[in-house]
Parts: C-alpha cells; structure tokens; sequence
C-alpha cells in the first residue's frame, strides 16, 4: 500500500461540503426553468456541480433550452440566490471537525467557485465559524484565472497558508474540485452529493459519506477526542 503524504494543512470546499447550499441552488435553478416553461432535468446538477457561477449558467441554459442568455441566466440566479441562500445550515459534521482542526493547531482554508458577492450572502450567518479559517480563496480573487477544474483555487489556497501543496488534504464533493485538487497536487476526500454516480469521484484518494466519518488520525492528524460520559 502507497504511504499517504503528511498532512499539515486542510482545505474545504465550500457549497455541498461545508454549507448545505446544493438544496437551494437546486430550488433555484428548477424556479428559472418553470418560469420559462422549460422541463428541468436533474442530471445537470451532475454537470454544473463545483463550477464556477458562469460556467454553470451557461450549461444550463443550454442543457435546459431556456430562451435566455447565459448572463441573464446568471442575473436571475444571483437575485434568486440572494434571497434563499442564508437558510444555508453547515453540513453535518462540518462544525465539530473545522472546530476540532482549530484547536489543534491545523490551519484551514477555504478554497470555493463562489465569488465575492454570493460568498458574503452565504457566509453572513456563520461570521463566528469562518474566523477559524487562515484564509479563504474565491474565484474571482486577484491570484485566481482560471476556476475549477484548474488547479488556481488550491494553489493559491497553499501560497496564502504557506504550505506544500503535497502535504495539503481538501475535502471536496463535486468532480471539477476533485480534479483541481489533484492538478494541484493534493490529497483528496470526496464527500459527493449522493445524486452524484460513486465513478464520477473516483479520482479522490478516499470516499466518505459526510465529514462525520472522517477519521483525522487515519491521515496522521490530531485524534478527535471522544465526548465525555456523563
């Protein structure tokens, strides 16, 4: 068996994997299509899953035939977003393990295809939370050209954290981050949206259903420690 790197720094995605926001976007996205008539097909979240909010627009105007342009697309989706995206609840086991990272000393990012806007809404009710983060890189920020699956993202994470990218874990749940990730030359877990196929995220170097699972002694981090019985 392939020894694993040591770890000295983590990195998580954003939308599915801390926050539970695919829910949303979900809704939102079945809201535009109504409005216009259109049939929504789920398996375009499949599609559009960890891309950046042009990308993503423009692969559903086309993958659902709205009568729109992608940047019109995007205006609706924005407007929509900003009103339903601060219900975003963490995702289970998020809080407990960036928490426990935390006092152990292990720097954490954040590394998201959100860009500045959209990343305030969502993390508007979770200010105390996010301050456990080092840093955090969107994918409008000045060191960022080119969103996932290109590897910016995370290698601009690493410069922020001054860390080897080789001792670097991310926790990702889409397949465009599993492979920006990996061009960065980091350890991956996937955490995927269970509407996702299991092979669309085997490139990750481990599969877990939730962050619960997650044993940070396996990958040579600090242990959780048990609750106490009372």
């Amino acid at each position: 068996m392939v020894a694993r790197p040591r770890i000295t720094h983590v990195i998580y995605d954003l939308d599915g994997l801390l926050l539970d926001t695919e829910s949303i976007n979900e809704a939102v996205n079945r809201a535009i299509a109504d409005r216009y008539g259109c049939a929504y097909d789920p398996a375009v979240r499949g599609r559009i899953a960890g891309r950046d909010a042009h990308t993503s627009s423009a692969i559903l105007v086309e993958w659902l035939g709205l009568p729109i342009s992608p940047e019109e697309m995007l205006q609706q989706r924005r407007s929509l977003v900003a009103q339903w995206q601060p219900v975003a609840k963490p995702m289970p086991g998020a809080v407990e393990l960036t928490h426990h990272l935390h006092r152990s000393g292990v720097p954490q990012a954040i590394a998201t295809s959100s860009s500045r806007g959209p990343f305030g809404w969502k993390a508007a009710p979770h200010r105390d939370w996010f301050r456990l983060f080092h840093c955090t890189v969107l994918s409008d920020d000045p060191g960022v050209r080119q969103a996932k699956p290109a590897p910016d993202l995370f290698r601009e994470a690493a410069r922020r954290l001054g860390a080897d990218p080789r001792h670097c874990l991310v926790f990702e749940d889409a397949p465009a981050g599993i492979e920006a990730a990996r061009a960065a030359g980091m350890s991956v877990i996937a955490i995927p949206d269970p509407a996702l196929a299991r092979s669309s995220v085997a490139q990750a170097d481990a599969i877990l259903p939730s962050l619960q699972a997650f044993e940070p002694a396996d990958w040579g981090l600090p242990a959780r420690v048990p609750a106490a019985v009372c």
